[in-house]
């Protein structure tokens, strides 16, 4: 493949690691304030981290303090500057944990991998991911129009149905679980 997805593929290792590093700091600096993120990163100097060995020192946020967090400040726990109604989904995964998300451009930031793997205009992508409560098929249909492929949103179930959409349309990818291809 001779073309990128885009600038950032063409950076040096120190220009992307300068700009990892600001972009983390510069988040740092906007989660402090958020109810959900003081005790564990109210006392972080975000002008320290210089590079990818000070992650150490930044706090993992486990999944069950999540979910406790979420269950005591429904629904995002404190972890979020925009309320729920302001987001333009909101997702459930297990446990629950409420996501959010949006719908700008590679929201998920999938592009880049479907473009690696060879998908873009002119590709139809059957998305088998599930397209209710959790991300997947959002994640998946969000890459796919970051690389201009059309998208037969298929979701799971009806095996006959999916096998005859595909070939009437063409489908030239798949995005799903290994076990339902």
């Amino acid at each position: 493949m001779t073309t990128y997805f885009d600038d950032l593929e063409t950076r040096s290792a120190d220009e992307r690691e300068a700009a990892q590093m600001e972009a983390l700091r510069a988040q740092l600096r906007a989660v402090q304030g958020l109810r959900g993120y003081r005790d564990s990163l109210g006392l972080i100097d975000p002008s320290e981290i210089d590079g990818m060995a000070d992650l150490a020192v930044l706090p993992v946020l486990r999944k069950s303090e999540l979910g406790a967090a979420q269950g005591q400040s429904s629904p995002f726990g404190g972890f979020t500057a925009k309320t729920a109604g302001e987001f333009a989904h909101i997702f459930q995964s297990p446990g629950p944990i409420y996501e959010p998300g949006e719908i700008s451009h590679d929201w998920w930031r999938v592009g880049r991998f479907l473009h690696a793997a060879g998908i873009g205009r002119g590709d139809i992508v059957q998305n088998c991911f599930g397209y209710h409560l959790t991300p997947a098929g959002m994640i998946f249909e969000s890459g796919a129009r970051a690389v201009q492929a059309a998208v037969l949103p298929a979701g799971v179930g009806q095996t006959e149905l999916q096998v005859r959409a595909a070939a009437d349309v063409g489908t030239t990818a798949y995005a799903g679980t290994p076990d339902y291809l």
